[in-house]
């Protein structure tokens, strides 16, 4: 099991290109299987979910070509509607192959999902609205079967506000007969971004970006030519190592505008951010303001930040609150940090963060993906070698992370686990 080696203390300068969406990428892979014609994409990243994914797909039958970013996706001859356990437990967003499955084929049976340890996050949105549009589903021996002839348009309220849920019933909504509205519906721009590929194949949206999305079921969608967005979530992660390490740092192929809440707060902490419209430069040669913030859904601040800006928190000027609403048990991160001389405490879903003079490497271990981003930013800081352990969690989301670090300064090199 692969580990990163960390000395901290050295400013980041250069240049990072931002890589594609992994939340947005997801998705978009999964809605190839809404036609029999071929889906060519581009920015695609080279992550362990990406993979897991296109195996998935490869699986089901699904013909795939892959070289440096650029995927086409061929589901002419999908002859297998079965996404099993082995595949989902590693990464829940394989519950998207389930809308797509059912709208097109008529049937489906997905194994219940594992993922991320950091909260239960429940498929029960996903069935609700499936069945609302027709689907008769069946949950046993820990698959969940769908069925339909053709599902029937209907108005969708979600009990919460849910990406993969509005995600995967907008995908299953765009075949349907007659209108769909999905009301409460998720408007991250990953969302979005995956409306616009299927608004490309030919579906019949309205209300893209907004909480109430309209769709017109057509009879079948066509292929077509599609450029994943950059990673705001990867982007952010960058901006609080140089936020926290010190340096000047450019960040090309980015949209500043859907980071809007990541950088007000930044600002907010002392760092200095310009940019344009696609790229974003960040300086700081100070200690940190501390920030109180708060997760909530887009636009506001993304849960996908909260531990990597509690990093910077640590050694901030100052006591921070930061206040997780998204998902519980979100704080595994703590306790790890704390190890490299951070001062947290946990009240519930809120953590006290003291911020400290100085953190001083340590072994740690991450816990889930946004955790791992967390201990690379903490140990960019702290005095001396950070070892941190499990980081098969930072390879299923950042795309060669220590590669792009390196580039800019950071002194971070892999090793095997027999070299630990």
């Amino acid at each position: 099991m692969d580990k990163l080696v960390i000395e901290g203390g050295y400013p980041l300068s250069g240049e990072v290109v931002v890589s594609g969406a992994k939340n947005a990428a997801l998705p978009i892979l999964c809605a190839a299987l809404l036609t029999a014609e071929p889906v060519h994409l581009e920015n695609v990243p080279d992550l362990q979910d990406v993979s897991t994914m296109l195996k998935l797909l490869g699986q089901m039958g699904v013909r795939i070509e892959s070289s440096e970013g650029r995927v086409t996706l061929d589901a002419s001859q999908v002859d297998n509607l079965v996404a099993p356990y082995e595949m989902v437990k590693t990464m829940r967003a394989s519950i998207l192959v389930l809308g797509p499955l059912v709208a097109r084929f008529g049937h489906a049976r997905v194994s219940l999902p594992g993922g991320c340890a950091i909260g239960a996050r429940p498929v029960d949105q996903h069935i609700k609205g499936l069945q609302a549009m027709g689907a008769e589903i069946a949950i046993e021996h820990g698959f969940i079967e769908a069925r339909a002839t053709r599902l029937k348009g209907a108005r969708i309220v979600t009990d919460m506000i849910t990406v993969t849920g509005t995600e995967n019933l907008l995908m299953a909504a765009v075949l349907a007969d007659g209108e769909t509205v999905i009301e409460n519906a998720a408007r991250e721009p990953e969302v979005v971004d995956l409306t616009n590929l299927l608004v490309a194949m030919g579906a019949k949206i309205d209300g893209v970006g907004t909480d109430r999305l309209v769709i017109q079921g057509v009879e079948k969608l066509h292929g077509a030519n599609h450029t994943v967005i950059p990673d705001r979530i990867e982007a952010g992660t960058f901006l609080c190592a140089v936020a926290a390490a010190g340096g000047d740092v450019t960040l090309r192929k980015v949209r500043p505008l859907i980071l809007e809440a990541v950088t007000e707060k930044l600002r907010e902490a002392g760092v200095t951010i310009d940019e344009g419209d696609d790229w974003m430069r960040v300086r700081m040669d100070k200690r940190p303001s501390a920030v109180t913030f708060r997760t909530s859904e887009y636009p506001a601040f993304p849960t996908d930040m909260q531990a990597q800006f509690m990093a910077l928190n640590t050694i901030a000027d100052g006591t921070s609150q930061v206040v997780e609403t998204i998902f519980e048990n979100r704080f595994m991160h703590v306790q790890e940090l704390n190890r490299l001389g951070a001062s947290i405490t946990i009240d519930g879903n809120t953590a006290l963060v003291t911020g400290v003079d100085k953190l001083s490497g340590a072994k740690v271990m991450a816990t889930d993906l946004r955790a791992s981003a967390s201990l690379v930013i903490a140990a960019l800081r702290a005095e001396g070698e950070t070892l941190i352990d499990r980081i098969y969690h930072l390879d299923r989301g950042y795309d060669r992370m220590e590669t792009k670090l390196t580039a800019i300064g950071a002194k971070v090199r892999r090793i095997s686990g027999s070299q630990a």
